[in-house]
């Protein structure tokens, strides 16, 4: 048996007298979208998991909820765009917004913005923050940004770390929540200080917010609440709300007009965005007040998971948060990436039931990790079908006690 088939507990087939070579990340992860859409009981089924027709079909059957689809088609930014960019600067408390195709672009814009008013392109942010892992360093190479780190460890950054920081900068960053940190959000109170102590370096504020939507249970407040304590605000209408994609941000009106010609210089104006604005609206719609049941049942999924696979015999079981701030939360598992990304796949593929939708990542030697998500689906599960479904998928990782 090869090392590989050792750490997952399994045979490998074998074709022609030779075995089998483990499944490609790809590979995995299209047998993944295959079995998912195929099981019967998950606790998230993202949109990207669906076919072309199911997409349209969603659409179609949703737009005439959120828009006169007798209306005329939009152009370079009217219409029902201006229906959307409308719609959320009510929801932020702010005087403006605008529309993005992606994120990436629309925060580039916001804070090259800023960088102008303020006089210094410098912007203070979490080493985790979105831009510094997953934008190829867009700030720097595209927008003659300077990003600097306040910290990388895994929470927000206090406000001693901004007010104390030894040089200057002209915005502070706040991701809200810290996505690749687990979902983690500061108390209101600490967040308050932590904006306190920008203004005092006379910095303005920023909110990173893809993932702001379900914000309020953990804070307490309302969004216009929370937002109103930056200057300028980005959201996502696909990461929480179930979009094609888009962006917005939110602001004064001085600074909204601004990014508007930024985003054309960008190349962010596009003739017809249709689908992806009434995707929006629909989201704004339908899932966004369904977000705090998301999130109080994503409390009582977490707990069950950890004890599942406790009772089941799996060692060192990590939920991270332990009662989680948002929907979404980490569980960590000492086994290499690889052997718990097997035993997932063939959980939904044997039983159609599935727990992990995302892939595994490499958290350390011997360790991995994996983030969940709980969505519309996931409501119908009790914390008992939880930890029938964790002791199963244990059953399905080596044995590590040797025997």
């Amino acid at each position: 048996m090869s090392d590989t088939a050792a750490r997952s507990g399994t045979e490998p087939a074998e074709q022609d007298g030779q075995e089998t070579a483990e499944p490609s990340p790809k590979e995995r992860f299209e047998r993944r979208v295959v079995a998912w859409k195929a099981a019967g009981r998950v606790l998230w089924r993202p949109g990207y998991q669906q076919t072309l027709r199911e997409r349209l079909d969603w659409l179609s059957e949703a737009a005439g909820d959120v828009c006169d689809l007798d209306g005329r088609i939009d152009m370079y930014g009217d219409g029902v765009v201006e229906t959307l960019e409308e719609r959320v600067a009510g929801l932020l408390g702010a005087e403006a917004a605008a529309f993005f195709p992606t994120g990436t672009m629309a925060q580039q814009v916001a804070l090259r913005c800023w960088a102008g008013r303020t006089g210094n392109p410098t912007v203070a942010l979490h080493a985790l923050n979105h831009p510094e892992v997953h934008e190829r360093q867009a700030f720097s190479q595209v927008s003659g940004l300077r990003p600097v780190r306040l910290t990388d460890e895994p929470r927000m950054p206090t406000a001693e770390e901004v007010r104390d920081f030894p040089e200057p900068f002209g915005a502070l960053l706040l991701e809200l929540p810290l996505r690749d940190a687990g979902f983690v959000l500061p108390t209101w109170e600490e967040l308050t200080e932590v904006v306190e102590a920008a203004r005092e370096r006379d910095a303005v504020v920023h909110i990173d917010g893809a993932r702001l939507w379900e914000c309020t249970p953990h804070f307490g407040r309302p969004l216009a609440e929370i937002a109103g304590l930056a200057d300028s605000v980005y959201v996502s209408f696909y990461k929480s709300l179930g979009g094609f994609g888009g962006a917005a941000v939110a602001g004064p009106k001085t600074l909204v007009d601004e990014a508007k010609t930024w985003r054309h210089r960008y190349g962010g104006m596009i003739i017809q965005q249709f689908p992806t604005v009434l995707s929006a609206l629909i989201g704004l719609e339908r899932e966004l007040p369904r977000l705090p049941d998301y999130v109080a049942h994503a409390r009582v999924v977490a707990g069950a998971l950890r004890e599942g696979l406790t009772e089941a015999g799996v060692p060192l079981v990590r939920v991270f948060p332990e009662e989680p701030h948002t929907h979404q939360f980490q569980v960590w598992l000492p086994y290499e990436p690889d052997v718990v990304a097997n035993a997932a796949l063939r959980q939904v593929e044997e039983t159609k039931t599935g727990l992990f939708a995302q892939g595994w990542n490499r958290g350390g030697p011997g360790l991995a990790y994996t983030e969940v998500t709980v969505a519309g689906p996931g409501l119908e599960w009790t914390a008992d079908d939880v930890k029938a479904a964790a002791r199963a998928f244990a059953g399905m990782l080596p044995d590590r006690t040797g025997a």
